[in-house]
């Protein structure tokens, strides 16, 4: 399993505690993928959040990647995430002063690769945009930059990928593309796929999904194998 979570709990403290999260307990195979469904503020992000060690849980343990994030520190879980995830942001996320070939070059650059111009070239291909590698993000649509996020995300040859709502911000044809792309580079680069999504029909496409009401599971099932 790349991702395990066991009896996972987030509490903030308020002015009495506020449940985020309560016992939420899954795992996810490597190379399949998972959708995160549920209403606004049933706590969907915070779960991606926590998945991706972006935070910590307040009681529970997450396992991703073989590694137990709550026994790292927080520059430990950044190592881990540098070295085994990618992500996909409904705003994108694009460094406004880059061109797409620079915003995907980045990570490769940071990693140290020789040849990171030629990768990312590469990748801005196979996203069909090697005739915008010199344009910056405001010269791109909405799907355009999408298209860069997830060359970028991709980069890093990253074991999960987690996507935050990536269709939320593009209209329909756009977003069904943008889907297709993420499914495509999940059979190709055999990278696990996390999307919080309120798309039904980008959740179907997922093996498995969770459905989260309140902070807790209330759904869950594998759609297919």
């Amino acid at each position: 399993m790349i991702l395990t979570v066991q009896n996972v709990t987030k509490k903030v403290n308020a002015a009495e505690d506020l449940i985020i999260l309560q016992d939420i307990t899954f795992s996810l195979a490597a190379s399949s993928s998972l959708a995160i469904v549920g209403s606004s503020g049933s706590g969907k992000s915070t779960l991606l959040g926590l998945l991706a060690g972006l935070d910590s849980p307040s009681a529970g343990t997450i396992t991703l990647a073989g590694y137990p994030l709550n026994n790292l520190n927080e520059d430990e879980r950044a190592a881990v995430r540098a070295e085994q995830v990618g992500f996909v942001f409904q705003s994108f996320q694009l460094i406004d002063t880059l061109t797409a070939l620079e915003n995907v070059m980045l990570p490769l650059e940071l990693e140290g690769q020789q040849h990171a111009k030629q990768q990312a070239y590469k990748l801005l291909e196979r996203v069909g945009l090697q005739h915008r590698v010199a344009h910056y993000p405001k010269q791109l649509s909405g799907g355009e930059q999408q298209r860069v996020a997830i060359a970028r995300a991709f980069a890093a040859n990253p074991k999960i990928l987690f996507a935050d709502e990536p269709t939320g911000n593009l209209d329909t044809h756009t977003g069904e593309h943008i889907s297709n792309l993420l499914f495509e580079l999940n059979q190709e680069q055999h990278t696990t796929l996390v999307l919080v999504t309120h798309e039904e029909r980008l959740a179907k496409r997922c093996q498995q999904f969770i459905q989260l009401e309140a902070g807790q599971i209330i759904n869950k099932a594998h759609t297919h194998e």
